[in-house]
């Protein structure tokens, strides 16, 4: 099971503890993953994704899944993101 959101790849990161005596060893700073739900109200379709918090958060904020893929940049996106951002602009130019 891969540490990564599903919409925009956000991974594993590492850096360092800093002890008190200035010792640094490494360490790996996790995403936030949640399990969630989200309706494309477009293709009148639920998804349930790995997403990060920070993405989640996004996703309410633009309004629902349709608009936050709508309006992010493709190049932003994994591929599993592009291919729904795909099948929602069909949808959109058939109607």
């Amino acid at each position: 099971m891969a540490k990564k959101c599903d919409i925009l790849g956000t991974g594993v990161m590492s850096g360092n503890n800093v002890s008190h005596a200035n010792n640094r060893t490494r360490r790996r700073f996790l995403p936030n993953l949640q399990v969630v739900s989200l309706l494309s109200e477009t293709l009148n379709k639920v998804f349930k994704l790995k997403v990060c918090s920070k993405t989640l958060r996004s996703i309410e904020h633009k309004g629902g899944l349709d608009a936050y893929l709508e309006n992010t940049s493709s190049t932003k996106l994994t591929e599993e993101a592009k291919k729904i951002k795909k099948s929602i602009a069909k949808k959109k130019a058939a109607n």
